[in-house]
């Protein structure tokens, strides 16, 4: 026994050295703006850039349309599915699992040859038109991660219980939708939403090709054109996604218990 532990505790350090040295080498980097000495000015050049305060804000409105399309879309499809469609569970899963084998670069062609000004819908023509596609494009990048947390805190409240005990009461399915089902869920849908946050913050490939002003393309941008600030934008994207991270480790302590319903 005191063997393995030695082993998980060497395995443990070799895991984490990987993981944190590069990180780091990154922060001490970019603080050497200032040469002779240690600095924050690179983060002062970079939270002080027109573009990037454009950019990041730009990607944060992104990100809270595609977090509400996504749960509109998700939320009353995962229950439904549970409820009365356990059937199609598997095909369903399937199918929420397509954006991580399909490459994003082939889904922002796909929109591109039919949404393009040639096409007989040329949502491309306008630039709000390129942000609802954009939008929609995000939310079927985020589509795993938020169906399976969705999923997920379903499986932990007795969906048929609690339907059949609102229809009694007399309530519709809107409200059942709104004031039963996802107060119920909503550690989960806010564990999706984080997580098609961070998605969203650092994408490049649909906000390049869409030509659309995200944080993403800023950040290539960026690492092509200057030293130091690449390094600071780099921690400043990894803290934000550590953050939404660590806020679900947070949230999910509060979920009910398997089994329980509220």
């Amino acid at each position: 026994m005191r063997s393995g532990r030695f082993w998980s505790w060497v395995i443990f350090a070799v895991g984490a050295a990987y993981f944190f040295i590069p990180l780091i080498g990154t922060l001490e980097f970019s603080m050497r703006m200032r040469r002779g000495t240690y600095s924050f000015d690179a983060y002062r050049v970079v939270l002080g850039d027109v573009h990037f305060q454009q950019t990041f804000g730009y990607s944060v409105v992104v990100a809270v349309f595609t977090i509400v399309l996504g749960v509109l879309i998700v939320v009353p499809a995962a229950y439904w599915i549970r409820l009365r469609l356990p059937q199609l569970r598997p095909i369903v899963e399937f199918i929420t699992l397509l954006p991580l084998v399909i490459p994003a670069i082939v889904i922002v062609f796909g929109y591109i040859r039919m949404y393009g000004s040639s096409s007989p819908l040329p949502f491309l023509a306008s630039a709000r038109g390129a942000d609802a596609l954009l939008v929609i494009g995000y939310a079927t990048l985020a589509l795993p991660y938020m169906y399976r947390a969705v999923d997920t805190g379903l499986r932990t409240i007795d969906v048929r219980t609690l339907t059949e005990a609102a229809q009694i009461l007399g309530a519709g399915w809107t409200t059942i939708m709104l004031r039963v089902i996802l107060p119920n869920v909503l550690i989960a849908v806010l564990s999706g939403a984080f997580l098609t946050f961070a998605i969203v913050i650092g994408e490049f490939t649909m906000a390049s090709l869409l030509n659309r002003p995200a944080f993403g393309p800023y950040l290539q941008l960026m690492g092509a054109n200057r030293a130091y600030e690449p390094a600071a934008l780099a921690i400043i994207a990894f803290a934000i996604t550590w953050g939404c991270m660590s806020l679900i480790q947070i949230l999910s302590r509060f979920a009910p218990k398997s089994g329980q319903a509220r």
